[in-house]
């Protein structure tokens, strides 16, 4: 009897291993299907939010760190411990971040489950080290979250750290005098949280970030990528879990690397690419809460950015920093809010669009074409004399020409090999406007 619970037991490893598929293989046909909403999207909000915020970027009297605190200032486990007992946000309304996603034309939110600290936003049965064991609040941000996300038709998204300061057999540092089992932290701790976000709040995204400690490599990266492909096939998962990104530009540094797309941080590509790859950006200098940064991007800033990274064929994850107390900064939501104006009159040039060939004139327009490619769209920042000059993409001789909020067509010339389009005395929106035009065979 004990052989054949032995042989049984066997089997069904067997096939267990059988079973799983190998999504590093995935046809390139299968992979672009799996990723199109993701790319017509263009544009989500990231969200840092954990213990940090409670020092909020200063600690005995020095400033600096904000999400890295614990690591700028040599925060010991047991003082840096002690922020959970004072976590207790009670002004956090999931709606009303939501509301302000949606409000700014963000199509999907990714979410810190997990910062390089360790503390765990979710109900955990993994950890006591969460935010229902360890603080007073006792809600389950992820889950409320996910269902605010749900309701308003937002794509939910989870960041998840592979490094982890907080427990002993992910951190050399924490206890010098024990040996660290970073496999035993990687197959207990680590993959068994990552099934359980999966299970719990079905995420489309998944965020990795801390590939860069020496204990990871890519086949773990690669192994970790198949695992979570399996219990959730259409899961979209970043670079950062293998080894590949190349420094802060974020790009692939060799083929066949783990991940979906690439991770640009605080910087746009110098030019487009045909790859997938998302730029992720502060509004301010930090991604936590730091209370003395108030070094804010403009709207135009932002808005200039948003055109810049959709012309050159990528995705915008911008940054919010909310409060210990549960809220987005003021100055975060005024500016987001500015971008949702913005989006409401000149969303077609930027959802559900392509890069081009030729994506830029000059430093002040950008071009997006639409994905059936019968549309091209000129997105311009500044124009003199109440016209605009197109050189390097051209409507087809005989059409119209519009701009994007205004509904008679514009009159616009040709001459010497450059259009001239006369633009309307009042403009439908500040920050930049968008020029709508029946492709030539010239936009590529």
């Amino acid at each position: 009897m004990k052989k054949l619970s032995l042989l049984i037991a066997g089997l069904v490893m067997s096939v267990s291993v059988f079973a799983q598929k190998n999504y590093l293989k995935e046809p390139a046909a299968a992979k672009n299907k799996r990723m199109q909403w993701w790319t017509d999207d263009t544009f989500g909000m990231f969200i840092h939010w954990g213990l940090y915020a409670v020092p909020a970027g200063e600690y005995n009297g020095k400033s600096g760190g904000a999400e890295w605190i614990m690591e700028t200032h040599n925060i010991p486990t047991a003082e840096y411990e002690k922020y959970a007992a004072q976590f207790d946000p009670e002004k956090f309304d999931a709606k009303k971040w939501v509301a302000i996603a949606k409000s700014a034309g963000a199509k999907y939110i990714v979410i810190t489950s997990k910062h390089h600290d360790g503390f765990s936003l979710w109900d955990s049965k993994v950890t006591k080290y969460d935010i229902m064991d360890a603080t007073p609040f006792k809600r389950d941000i992820l889950k409320e979250l996910s269902e605010a996300c749900k309701a308003a038709g937002i794509k939910f998204g989870l960041y998840h750290s592979i490094m982890d300061w907080h427990q002993p057999n992910a951190n050399p540092k924490q206890k010098p005098d024990v040996k660290p089992d970073f496999n035993k932290y990687r197959d207990e701790y680590l993959k068994p949280q990552l099934a359980e976000l999966i299970k719990k709040y079905d995420p489309t995204i998944l965020w990795f970030d801390g590939e860069w400690i020496g204990e990871w490599t890519e086949e773990q990266g690669k192994d970790l990528y198949n695992y979570l492909r399996n219990l959730k096939p259409s899961l979209i998962i970043n670079n950062r879990i293998g080894k590949a990104r190349g420094g802060m530009e974020g790009m692939n540094k060799y083929q066949d690397a783990a991940g979906d797309f690439g991770t640009p941080e605080q910087e746009i590509l110098k030019t487009n690419s045909q790859d997938y790859w998302e730029s992720c950006m502060t509004i301010n200098n930090n991604w936590g809460f730091a209370k003395y940064d108030h070094n804010w991007k403009s709207a135009q800033v932002l808005i200039d950015n948003l055109v810049d990274v959709a012309a050159k064929g990528g995705n915008y994850l911008l940054n919010v920093g909310p409060t210990a107390e549960g809220e987005i900064p003021a100055p975060s939501v005024e500016r987001l809010g500015e971008m949702g104006k913005w989006l409401d009159v000149n969303k077609q040039a930027i959802y559900a669009t392509k890069g081009l060939e030729t994506y830029k004139q000059g430093d002040n327009i950008r071009f997006t074409k639409s994905n059936d490619g019968k549309t091209t769209y000129a997105i311009f920042n500044k124009a003199d004399n109440n016209e605009l000059v197109l050189t390097a993409v051209q409507p087809k001789d005989g059409s119209k020409v519009y701009m994007l909020g205004v509904n008679k067509p514009l009159e616009w010339t040709k001459s010497n090999g450059s259009v001239v389009v006369k633009l309307p005395a009042e403009l439908p929106c500040k920050y930049a406007w968008t020029l709508k035009m029946q492709s030539s065979s010239d936009a590529k």
